[in-house]
């Protein structure tokens, strides 16, 4: 038999087991012995040392997203377990799978008042799927195992292991290191829905005169893309998509609306919105944003909705079919119905509307693109990123003034995740620890990062990890010296009375050099395109600090602050 491991190299061991290549992490008193592990045991993990937990819990994040694998995350006791709460609330309610793992004091200091003693137990359970501190070592194979089946099976998610100081000096037997290897990816074990529901949903979308598909971020997780975009093409339906959906049709296909709602949409998508009879949601929870706070679809419009969640079906509006299973099963089983019935193309017409609406939205973007007013326009930005960068680049975004726009213009041209935001909770300091998990998980990739000036001060530290890893990540930062996601919000909703969101000018280009970033200001939007392409085209980490337009001044793609 072979000799007994201690608890951190059983953890170690347990994770290697479930195919785990990156770890996103820092140190603490409660993880010297999982630390020593890591250090002494022969395995191919890497392990990514950041300078906040926060950070860690948002590259495990978007290391996730990107590659369909879960996500692993770790820190300390106390203030790391703490810490490391927003990436896992993300994640989860986002349904992509992330780990995290916090260290604890002893087992045997319990209720002693030690220093950073928390209840971890309580303190994640309402942000996880799936949580547990471990309160014996022979229990952390059963319960890592455990962790890993509640992530990627059903609608993904995030968990947490606590793992006290003392149990990983305490021995676990090397025969119960072993996992179930299609807990390594997800969605994992999909389970499809019933043949019923699957012809009544057929049934209600073909009796339709003007149906609107509207795709979630389910359709991505389950790689249902290419199932999606068959019955696009067939039926001639247009495809519109929350924020989290983009991704789930190229934005270059001719039955792609793009965004609808009441951040990233705009006036002539909403149109289509408005005069659907028949909504289909594919992924889709049907929230506030997308349905710009259930103003559309309006009572009396038919409902059809594809989720894998049971909870989601009939949660906001009154449902004709609920189709619950797998996506991409449950796509896959509508286009064999639609065989069964020789169901050809051309049934109602969705590109030929869906041309004039992007005709008459891009009218008014490629204009206002065009000015060489300064502050540099928002809309300057975006037209200039797709001229540089190529079809298969990673962008990460803030969920502040670089969404919207990014959201409403940017052609992406192919399916998939290749545009990662943070919309469940919009925490700012998002995009910069996201992008170094994406590239992480897909360093072919040229990955970009999207944030306001008031973004980057959250986590502009994380700027040395991406200088230590030596990650060719470009960084634009919309700089407009104020929180402008709240500044717009008052001159909207409170008669312009602005009140403590106003800071002072930074120079991001010059904190940035600090670090060892390559890096620009620009306030010439004349510059601006080759600045782009130079940066792009960099190999090491760049930035491009861009002294543009606030948002209570410009046109912004939100509904709210439009007149």
């Amino acid at each position: 038999m072979q000799n007994k491991l201690n608890g951190a190299e059983a953890m170690v061991r347990m994770l290697e087991a479930h195919g785990v290549s990156h770890i996103f992490g820092l140190c603490g008193d409660t993880t010297l012995p999982f630390y020593d592990a890591l250090h002494l045991l022969d395995h191919d993990i890497n392990h990514v040392l950041t300078r906040d937990e926060r950070s860690a819990g948002y590259m495990a994040d978007g290391y996730s997203r990107v590659t369909g694998r879960p996500g692993v995350c770790e820190g300390p006791s106390g203030g790391g377990a703490t810490y490391i709460l927003p990436g896992l609330i993300e994640a989860s309610e986002s349904s992509y799978a992330m780990l995290a793992i916090t260290t604890d004091i002893s087992v045997g200091t319990y209720g002693k008042f030690p220093l950073t003693e928390v209840d971890q137990d309580a303190l994640m359970r309402p942000l996880t799927k799936w949580n547990t501190v471990i309160k014996q070592a022979d229990h952390i194979p059963r319960m890592v195992r455990a962790a890993f089946r509640a992530m990627t099976t059903a609608r993904p998610g995030s968990a947490h292991l606590g793992l006290p100081y003392d149990i990983q000096y305490h021995p676990v037997d090397p025969e119960d290191i072993w996992a179930d290897q299609r807990l390594s990816t997800y969605p994992a074990y999909p389970t499809g829905p019933d043949e019923g529901s699957v012809r009544a949903a057929v049934d209600a979308i073909l009796s339709a005169k003007s149906p609107l598909i509207v795709c979630g971020g389910g359709v991505v997780v389950a790689g249902a893309m290419n199932a999606l975009e068959r019955i696009a093409t067939r039926l001639d339906i247009a495809v519109a998509t929350s924020i989290s959906g983009q991704g789930a049709l190229a934005d270059t296909h001719p039955n792609a609306l793009g965004v609808v709602g009441s951040n990233g949409g705009t006036d002539e998508t909403w149109e289509m919105m408005q005069a659907a009879d028949l909504i289909v949601f594919m992924g889709c929870r049907a929230g506030s944003t997308t349905t710009a706070r259930w103003e559309a679809p309006s009572v009396g419009t038919r409902i059809v909705h594809f989720d894998v969640d049971p909870m989601v079906i009939g949660a906001n509006l009154p449902t004709e079919v609920g189709v619950v299973g797998d996506l991409s099963m449950s796509l896959a089983m509508v286009n064999a119905e639609l065989d069964r019935r020789n169901q050809g193309a051309g049934t109602f017409g969705g590109a030929a509307a869906v041309a004039d609406i992007k005709r008459r939205k891009f009218e008014i973007f490629d204009r206002i693109a065009a000015e060489e007013n300064r502050p540099i326009r928002p809309e300057r930005i975006i037209a200039d990123l797709m001229k540089v960068l190529p079809p298969d680049a990673t962008v990460v975004s803030d969920p502040g003034t670089s969404c919207p726009y990014y959201s409403a213009y940017y052609q992406q041209q192919l399916a998939g995740r290749y545009f990662i935001t943070n919309r469940a909770h919009g925490a700012l300091g998002y995009a910069m620890a996201a992008s170094l998990g994406a590239w992480h998980g897909r360093p072919a990739s040229k990955t970009v990062a999207l944030m306001g000036d008031g973004s980057f001060g959250f986590t502009v530290g994380e700027l040395e990890t991406v200088c230590r890893c030596r990650a060719p990540i470009t960084f634009v930062v919309f700089s407009n010296s104020n929180f402008g996601w709240i500044k717009a919000s008052q001159m909207a909703d409170k008669g312009s009375r602005y009140y403590n969101v106003d800071f002072g000018r930074v120079d991001q280009a010059a904190v940035a050099a600090a670090y060892g970033v390559k890096s620009w200001r620009v306030e010439d939007p004349a510059q601006l395109q080759s600045v782009l392409k130079e940066a792009v085209e960099h190999d090491g980490p760049t930035l491009v600090d861009v002294i543009c337009q606030p948002l209570e001044e410009a046109n912004a793609p939100v509904r709210r602050w439009m007149g």
